[in-house]
């Protein structure tokens, strides 16, 4: 063994062509290479599961700005906390967003040397702002999340069909990717009704909403090649557009989310606000037609869309779903509550990490480097316990704030051991987290 080694070995080692009994040798951090279970001493997991660490592509800390609504710290130790080792994090609700070079450079420097798990950063495309793609792309952007309905807040404005018009050219000529919110607002409704009641605030939300405007993303990634990734996927109904697009060719994907394949808007009781988010919760059927279609691979992907807020925004004194803030805090839950779901509807753990490890690596360009246990990539490794269950207790979350949908839920799938590019995460010593900028020719 060269000086400096160090070996973890484990009886269920998930790796690219499948889990098995193997040793993974580790050199400055990367590992270099793996061998068989009983040729090596080192540090044994016995029984206990060694997966790549969670990918999280889809996470909004909020800072600088409004930091009072999560930030790096906190956000990144309660990823660390449940074996999440990269996150990218999107470009709002920031202030400033993440929308020129100098919004990138102070959210850099706000990350400074907080965070627990190594952080990236997407841009965002807004109306007027297509010259700024290639600086943030230089700056070290991973690629472009853009809404096409409101965002929620000033700082981030909503794009329309022009404006996608304006910078899709530009980022197809980067092979930079497009994520998108895709609700068309002219589908919206006008909410009516007891605002207590989930029901009419999922309905002022319809399918139909999400349906056109993946429509009008498919076209226009099929008119200027722009790699286009659909976010939070909640319409079921948009499946076979999303097939269809596939099977031409077109460089779409999609991804869903924890809460999306966990609850069912029948099971939401009024005034319960913290299960607000959008797109909406919907029924259960439409829950078991998103696990189908991560079955047979026209979703690619499960991430966390983590977007937490200060707990009065929730409303939780009135229970107003329509005045309440969108959006559900999950980030540490995220690999046992997919894991409690996936295993009740017969998936293994090898399907959990390509969901959620793998995918999401690819997708922000970091495959060979995160998201799989191979030689060559960083030895971000989480040991877990897949069939202890634990019932979740927001006081034991990291979050800023502890107001989630899961409390109370039965999960299984405990957290052991979380490391970092090889080294284990201690919430009593200093974090080791780095920030990651992407490199473009």
């Amino acid at each position: 063994m060269a000086a400096g080694d160090w070996i973890l070995k484990s009886r269920r080692v998930v790796l690219p062509g499948g889990e098995r009994p193997a040793s993974i040798r580790v050199r400055d951090g990367r590992i270099v290479e793996i061998s068989d279970y009983g040729l090596e001493s080192g540090e044994d997991a016995d029984d206990l599961v060694v997966m790549p660490g969670v990918v999280d592509t889809h996470v909004h800390i909020n800072e600088p700005g409004r930091t009072e609504w999560e930030g790096f710290e906190t956000a990144t130790r309660a990823a660390a906390a449940g074996g999440v080792t990269t996150i990218i994090e999107m470009p709002l609700n920031s202030i400033p967003a993440t929308t020129s070079v100098p919004a990138y450079q102070a959210k850099a420097a706000a990350a400074g040397s907080k965070c627990w798990v190594d952080v990236g950063f997407w841009g965002g495309v807004v109306p007027g702002n297509a010259r700024e793609i290639v600086p943030l792309l230089n700056a070290g952007c991973f690629g472009f999340k853009c809404f096409l309905t409101p965002s929620g807040v000033d700082e981030f404005a909503h794009v329309e069909e022009r404006d996608l018009r304006e910078a899709m050219p530009e980022l197809a000529s980067c092979g930079a990717v497009l994520l998108a919110h895709a609700e068309m607002p002219a589908l919206l409704r006008p909410p009516s009704g007891d605002p207590r009641n989930y029901g009419n605030y999922r309905d002022s939300r319809p399918p139909a909403a999400e349906n056109c405007a993946i429509d009008l993303l498919i076209h226009l990634c099929q008119e200027t090649g722009a790699r286009v990734h659909i976010v939070h996927l909640s319409s079921a109904e948009a499946l076979p557009a999303l097939r269809s697009a596939r099977s031409q060719g077109l460089p779409v994907s999609v991804e869903t989310c924890p809460h999306y394949l966990t609850f069912s808007s029948e099971e939401i009781p009024d005034g319960a606000t913290e299960f607000k988010c959008a797109p909406p919760i919907r029924e259960a059927i439409n829950r078991e037609a998103l696990w189908a279609a991560l079955g047979d691979g026209t979703i690619e992907m499960i991430v966390s869309d983590h977007s937490p807020c200060l707990p009065e925004m929730k409303r939780k004194d009135t229970g107003d779903f329509i005045a309440a803030w969108g959006g559900i805090a999950s980030l540490q839950l995220g690999l046992p509550v997919i894991w409690t779901e996936a295993a009740r509807r017969g998936f293994s753990i090898e399907n959990v990490a390509r969901w959620m490890c793998a995918a999401p690596a690819k997708l922000a360009g970091l495959s060979g480097r995160k998201g799989e246990i191979a030689a060559g990539c960083d030895a971000d490794l989480i040991v877990w316990d897949p069939n202890v269950e634990f019932t979740v207790e927001p006081e034991a979350l990291h979050h800023r704030h502890k107001l989630t949908p899961y409390a109370g839920r039965r999960l299984r799938g405990v957290v052991k051991k979380t490391y970092l590019r090889g080294r284990l995460v201690e919430f009593d010593r200093a974090p080791h987290g780095v920030i990651l900028r992407r490199e473009w020719n």
